[in-house]
């Protein structure tokens, strides 16, 4: 009797496990879906960073030659990583507004009364950001990688760059996630963006930290994004090294667990506040 228990008590925690499995792929599919349906929404994060690149290339390309500055083919090459960065952290923003739209039309609590996992609607959620953070990456390369922007890493290097990106969008979804469930508000995740795009250009992403000093460079020595942007950029500028795909893949790493743990604790004090 024991030993049937023991099976019975086994397979319905993998028949539950399978279960929480198809939740969150469904949730991730229809997170997928909303963002495809809405190009006026995905547009801006998928030009805007090009345009600025191309701006970019053409304003600040006699710096290259002053001090400090790495060794590049052109600005451009230079700028490819920021662009990236830069791309993810408007599209990963799309997910959590869409999240606290949940929230605000109460989709959100019509879920937690469901059967469903718990977990299983954030992740689902965050998964569609991920995915469109691969997507976002990938566009990027394929538009600028030809406008004299040469990835020295190479086609290894450049489904690096494109994983390192998708892990970032990811940890920025995570992260505004957070401020969705704690507020449940699409505006004040709008709002927070802002906070965001002050960190990138606070950071390394448009000019090397060799170049800079002060204040300046004080903060973008402590900011997390100059890391970021420094890791995809070595394998742009330094070739598929171990150091190049430890800094592109750890950094992002570390933050989107730090990111994911954090919204999941948001999601549980949400929950016991019901």
């Amino acid at each position: 009797m024991t030993v049937a228990t023991a099976a019975l008590a086994i397979e319905t925690t993998a028949r539950s496990r399978q279960l929480s499995i198809r939740q969150t792929i469904a949730m991730a599919k229809r997170s997928t879906y909303e963002i495809a349906r809405q190009p006026a929404l995905i547009a801006p994060s998928m030009f805007f960073p090009i345009f600025f690149a191309v701006l970019s290339s053409s304003s600040f390309s006699r710096t290259t030659s002053i001090p400090g500055f790495p060794k590049v083919e052109s600005f451009m090459q230079f700028t490819l990583a920021s662009t990236i960065v830069q791309g993810v952290l408007f599209g990963s923003v799309t997910g959590a507004a869409a999240l606290a739209t949940d929230i605000e039309i109460g989709f959100f609590d019509r879920l937690l009364l469901a059967p469903t996992t718990r977990t299983g609607i954030l992740l689902g959620r965050l998964a569609g950001s991920a995915l469109f953070g691969f997507f976002q990456s990938a566009f990027f390369l394929a538009v600028l990688v030809p406008f004299h922007a040469p990835i020295t890493a190479g086609i290894p290097g450049a489904l690096v760059m494109v994983l390192s990106g998708g892990i970032v969008s990811l940890a920025i979804g995570a992260i505004m996630s957070s401020v969705a469930i704690r507020t449940g508000s699409a505006e004040a995740v709008q709002g927070a963006f802002p906070l965001l795009f002050v960190l990138l250009f606070f950071s390394s992403a448009f000019f090397p930290r060799e170049t800079m000093s002060g204040a300046y460079k004080r903060i973008a020595d402590i900011n997390p994004i100059s890391y970021l942007v420094e890791g995809l950029r070595a394998l742009v500028l330094e070739g598929f090294t171990f150091s190049a795909v430890v800094r592109s893949l750890l950094v992002p790493t570390l933050i989107c667990l730090a990111a994911i743990l954090f919204a999941l604790k948001e999601l549980r004090r949400k929950l016991a506040a019901l």
